[in-house]
């Protein structure tokens, strides 16, 4: 129950946030990646600010010898650049880059019941399951994340 409780809390400052920032707009996050026409850096501020508390945020995580809700940590196994990295940050980027959405503010505003939101979240949740099936084809586990000691 703790856990359900800590995840609400964090999904909804995340979704506060993107609204007071105002990257739930497809305007303001296309306006920001015009770089050579009407470009607006405002966006700019918030990554930094993003930047700077999850760095914050991991430091304290780091520091802690158990997480709050879970048993272990579950730190990144993986911290090489390969083709599959490569690959799939250039199809999000195309996609946020179209769409002038990423997957949070995609699920802020799936309550306008925007007929071309609903196609890029269903789309997106086709792809959630493409990387699923991916992984079991791969002998990972998709769902369950690995814990490590914290300084691995």
């Amino acid at each position: 129950m703790a856990r359900t409780i800590g995840s609400l809390v964090c999904g909804l400052i995340f979704g506060i946030g993107l609204l007071i920032s105002g990257m739930v707009s497809p305007a303001k996050v296309l306006a920001f990646l015009d770089i050579f026409g009407a470009w607006d850096p405002s966006l700019l501020v918030v990554m930094a600010a993003a930047l700077v508390v999850t760095y914050g945020g991991y430091a304290l995580a780091r520091g802690q010898a158990n997480p709050l809700f879970e048993e272990k940590h579950f730190w990144p196994a993986n911290a090489g650049i390969d083709g599959k990295l490569v690959a799939g940050a250039a199809i999000f980027g195309l996609g946020w880059g179209l769409s002038g959405l990423c997957p949070g503010p995609a699920l802020e505003n799936i309550v306008t019941l925007s007929p071309k939101l609903l196609v890029f979240v269903a789309a997106m949740i086709v792809g959630m399951y493409a990387r699923d099936w991916q992984a079991r084809r791969e002998g990972e586990s998709p769902a369950t994340p690995v814990p490590i000691a914290a300084d691995g």
